[in-house]
């Protein structure tokens, strides 16, 4: 382990917690990110009323593993819609308020937010979008042609990323976390990476598709794509998608 690695651990004990803002009655930050009012965010087909395979939870557990290789087949909107709903999908807005999703956060607090490099899914131009988790519509953010190829790029020139149906990449808003829980929720962001990313695992299963986790990239440079600071909200994790030979 580095220095870097075992300074990290040590100062987010415990023992060194402040008073959060929380505890000083702060105001929480908002659930999700804001978009501008004259977007016009895409519909997505309500979760319930997608058709998927029934999937034996024990089978989709036995058949988890990453998959690298797609046919090249392109994924519905149905099909996306479901996937974004067991991965960030959010069941109710609570009196606090904090939102109950099909993951779970340390203290419910979800800090991500969904980004979508879309590739082949039918109804949608290619490009980035950004999922708006309460309303369960997706929000353009670059159509630009090239912008697969750059986030590629930025993912250490992995294929999968520009061959994927689409590859999720999920961003960390750091305060929504550090809010309740100061410098240990830095510790929390992570860990609920792998909830949401596992999720996503066993729901590909039951729409034909594979799916690929992908935690090497350049930070500055996808952050940068994404147009994000780094600091106040960075990117966490990646995770390709296609469908599969069946």
């Amino acid at each position: 382990m580095t220095a870097i690695g075992r300074e990290f651990l040590e100062k987010t004990k415990y023992k060194y917690a402040a008073v959060s803002d929380q505890e000083l009655g702060l105001p929480q930050p908002p659930l999700q990110l804001t978009h501008p009012e004259d977007s016009d965010p895409v519909e997505l087909p309500a979760p319930k009323q997608v058709e998927v395979k029934e999937l034996p939870l024990r089978e989709a557990i036995d058949n988890r593993k990453s998959v690298r290789d797609y046919t090249g087949e392109s994924l519905t909107l149905g099909e996306l819609s479901f996937l974004l709903w067991c991965t960030q999908g959010v069941k109710e807005v609570t009196q606090r308020p904090v939102t109950i999703r099909t993951v779970p956060s340390a203290g419910a607090r979800h800090a991500f937010e969904t980004y979508l490099l879309v590739n082949n899914v039918l109804g949608l131009e290619p490009g980035l979008y950004r999922y708006l988790a309460l309303e369960h519509k997706l929000l353009p953010v670059n159509l630009v042609s090239g912008v697969s190829e750059q986030i590629a790029a930025a993912a250490g020139g992995q294929d999968i990323v520009a061959d994927s149906a689409v590859t999720f990449i999920w961003s960390a808003v750091a305060y929504r976390m550090t809010w309740r829980y100061g410098e240990r929720g830095y510790r929390y962001l992570f860990l609920d990476a792998g909830h949401v990313c596992q999720n996503l695992y066993l729901a590909v299963q039951a729409v034909g598709c594979g799916a690929c986790a992908i935690g090497f990239f350049d930070d500055d440079a996808l952050n940068a794509l994404l147009t994000l600071d780094g600091v106040e909200q960075f990117v966490v994790y990646l995770a390709a998608v296609g469908k599969t030979k069946k």
